[in-house]
Formats: C-alpha cells, structure tokens, sequence
C-alpha cells in the first residue's frame, strides 16, 4: 500500500461523536470511577474520552490493562496478559475502553480480569464495534458499529503501522 489509508471517519466526526458519548456516560446511574484502558490499540481513544470526560464533570483515576492478541497478524491469535489490573479497582465502577471489538475475546477477558480484581461495574466502551455475527460479547457503548473493514489509525495499527493517523482508516488489502 503506497500512502495513507482512505479516511473512514474523520478527525471531525470523531470529536463531535465523543463529545455525545461522553455525556452519555457522565449520566449513567453507576458513574465511572476508574478508567481501564486496554493497551495499546485503546491509548488514543481512552486520552481523548477520558478528556471528554473530564469537561463533563467526570474526573476518572486510571488503571491500564495490557493484552495482546493480534500482535502483528491480522487474525486472532493467543491472547496473553501482559499487565493484569490491580486491587485499585476494588468496589469501583470501571470504564473498559477499548480500540476495537472485532470478536470480543479481549473484551471478555479484560472483563472477567476487572472482575476479579473486585471491580464493583464493568462498563465497556470501544471506539468501533464490529458487531461480527460470531462475536462473543458486544461494547454497551460505541462511537461506531457495524464496521466490517479492516480499519486502522485513532490508536489501530496494522503491524504496527497507521496507529498515529488521527481519523480511523480502512486498509485495503
């Protein structure tokens, strides 16, 4: 591929739609106490959402979770546990964000790991949800769904490439 990937969603449409996400999040009845963001493909997206956050009066401490299961593939491999959450999401509301939730096994996983580390709530938030038929788990909040291309920038990566682009892109192969 010679170029950037073609724009998808731009930086624009991005903002506007984090700016609702953020006040719909601010308003639920179990406010998020603690931001969980899974590394790395969530870094970007879980910045600017727990910004948005922020300007609505919801001021989050953090707890990173660090799986891997893509690595430089683009199908799922093994997912491994690189950095599990610790005892400072005990009787807390957690806000799970995620990049992308293609088939959900990271979802899950980084789920269940909240879980019992005694998270009171696990909320789970992801820039794009694809929505796959065969998916295991679905986000209760996204700012896309439904994308069935492979899709990169806003945090995403292709092996390691596109993850700095600031709008999300579809690579065609």
């Amino acid at each position: 591929m010679t170029g950037a990937p073609p724009v998808l969603y731009s930086a624009q449409d991005i903002a506007q739609r984090l700016s609702v996400l953020a006040r719909t999040l601010a308003a639920l009845p179990d406010r998020p106490q603690v931001a969980a963001p899974v590394l790395v493909g969530a870094f970007v997206f879980a910045a600017d959402l727990v910004r948005a956050l922020a300007a609505e009066g919801v001021h989050l401490e953090t707890e990173m979770i660090w799986l891997r299961s893509y690595g430089n593939a683009r199908t799922g491999s093994a997912l491994s546990v690189l950095a599990a959450p610790t005892e400072h999401v005990k009787d807390k509301h957690v806000l799970l964000i995620d990049g992308v939730l293609d088939k959900g096994n990271t979802m899950v996983r980084a789920s269940k790991l909240l879980m019992e580390a005694g998270a009171a709530s696990v909320t789970k938030v992801v820039a794009v949800d694809k929505r796959h038929d065969d998916a295991v788990t679905t986000a209760d909040h996204a700012l896309y769904t439904g994308v069935k291309d492979f899709i990169v920038g806003y945090g995403m990566d292709d092996a390691g490439r596109y993850r700095a682009l600031p709008y999300i892109g579809k690579v065609e192969d």
